[in-house]
Parts: structure tokens; sequence; C-alpha cells
């Protein structure tokens, strides 16, 4: 290069956001409703890094719904720039903002997800809802590598065999019973897990305690996020097991490091709730450089 040459700096955007958490599972939730950006899978790690970015567990995307009969469109990223196809606590930040960004008024919402509409209620008191769908076990669906349906799996894990419970609630979950699970290696045995290769789109998982028919503690490694605050979906995947197992009623208090969720599943072939705190943080704008 010739001296006095240059080269161009990348074009920078501005972009307007929201924190958001639900039970201290955070979100970054960005209205591309009154804004228009193409995000990049860079920008969202930036956005998503607690270092250098603003720092979440997730992205929220609120979109116009390509579905008429839907309300919105919501998208979820996660904090390594991967798409998900569901997340719960999301889900009732999503309805939160879209009510107190003026953008519905609406207190029952059809939102458009990649797993397809799902209902979401808001109370007059202010609590918030998502009806989350039923739960799929069959294996070529959360996908998970097995032979048959079963309630439980043995999964080898370098050398070591554990038992899991194998769910889909939009996206795919390993459950595992545990004793105390304040002790359970989340650290050591949640990577290995999520990135096994008989669950080919990697996995969330949980680390469960049944306190009594009506209550767990759980915790949960999350698919490209690491060990989260709460899980919405992991809180309603490791409820199904145990109803399933036998060990739980169909109403259960869950609770996990962030705080408590409710989570019903009153039929086997019905949907599951989820509910719980909501709370929105603070606004903000980034400036994020070209892709």
């Amino acid at each position: 290069m010739g001296r006095g040459a240059h080269t161009r700096e990348p074009r920078s955007v501005n972009l307007h956001f929201t924190k958001m958490h639900g039970a201290g599972n955070d979100f970054v939730v960005i209205d591309l409703i009154r804004q228009s950006l193409d995000l990049s899978a860079g920008q969202l790690r930036h956005i998503a890094d607690r270092q250098r970015g603003i720092g979440c567990d997730q992205i929220l995307i609120v979109e116009p719904p390509h579905n008429p009969e839907a309300d919105f469109r919501y998208r979820i990223f996660n904090a390594d720039g991967t798409e998900a196809g569901q997340c719960g606590n999301g889900a009732r930040c999503f309805a939160r903002f879209v009510r107190e960004q003026k953008l519905t008024w609406k207190r029952v919402l059809r939102v458009e997800t990649a797993g397809g509409i799902m209902g979401l209620e808001i109370t007059e008191d202010g609590r918030i809802f998502a009806d989350l769908g039923a739960p799929s076990f069959e294996p070529k669906l959360i996908p998970f590598d097995a032979p048959e349906q079963a309630l439980s799996y043995e999964l080898d894990v370098e050398g070591t065999t554990v038992l899991i419970g194998a769910i889909s609630m939009g996206n795919p979950h390993a459950v595992l019973l545990v004793d105390r699970v304040d002790r359970a290696p989340v650290s050591e045995l949640g990577p290995r897990i999520e990135r096994h290769p008989r669950f080919p789109q990697r996995v969330n998982v949980g680390f469960m305690e049944v306190l009594t028919p009506s209550e767990i503690k759980l915790r949960v490694y999350e698919r490209g996020a690491g060990e989260t605050q709460a899980c919405g979906t992991g809180a309603c995947a490791a409820v199904v097991h145990g109803i399933r197992q036998g060990l739980l009623d169909r109403a259960v208090t869950v609770q996990l490091p962030g705080g408590k969720l409710s989570v019903s599943w009153q039929n086997d072939a019905g949907p599951v709730w989820l509910g719980g705190p909501t709370a929105t943080v603070f606004e903000g704008s980034i400036r994020l450089r070209g892709k």
C-alpha cells in the first residue's frame, strides 16, 4: 500500500435496545418494527458479550409477522450468535416489551416463532404466562439419536454413564435427576452433554432436584449460552420429565438461581404453561461496526 493510502472504516450503525430479565434470565430486546437492521452473527455475539458489549443470555428480536394469524414474529439468538427455536422466559419478556412499548394493547397475543404460533397471556395484575405447546418425546423430533422412544436413556459421557430424559419444548432438552442440585457437576457435565454426538443440534442440560411433588430445584446449562440464572423451557422440560417419572404433580414451582417459575402440564396431550416474574432493566443504544 502506497504512502498516504488508507483503508475505509467499516460503516457503523446505531442500535436502540431494551435490557430485560425473567427470573434473572437476561435478554437484550431489539425492536425491528420501528428500526430496520439486518444483524450478522458477529454483531449478535458482540451485543451479548458481557465484557465488550451489552451482555445477555439471549437476544430477542421483535418483527412484523409473516403469518397473518400472528400479532408479531419472535426470534431468539443465543449468545454465540446461533438462532434458537424457543425461549420461555424470553417469550414472557417479549409480551411485556410489546405492551410497554405500546406496540399492542392486547392481553392475549399470538406470536410467530420458529416452532409455530405461540400464545401469551397478560393478566390484569401484570403477570405473564406463555403457552409453550405440547412437549415432544419422539427422538427424531428432539432431535436425539435413539432407536425408539423411552422414558429415560443411558448416555455415555466420556466413559461415565448418566441417565437422562430427552424432551423437546421447541428446543432440545436433556434432564438429569440429582440428589443435591447445589453440588451437581453443571460446569463439568453440562458442556459435554450439550455437544454430545447423540444430540446433532446440541442440547440444553437441566439438573433437577425434587423437593416435594409440587416443588423442584433446577440448574440449566443452556445451549450456546452456558449456565444461566433461569431457563423457562428448561423448567418446563424438567417438570414434564418429573411428571412422566411419577415424581411430580401437574402444577409445580421451580426454584432456579434467579428466582421461581411456575409450570403446569394438565394432561399428556396438552400444552405446558409457564409463568413467573419479568422486568425491564434499562434502555439504551449501542454503536455497532458494519458486518
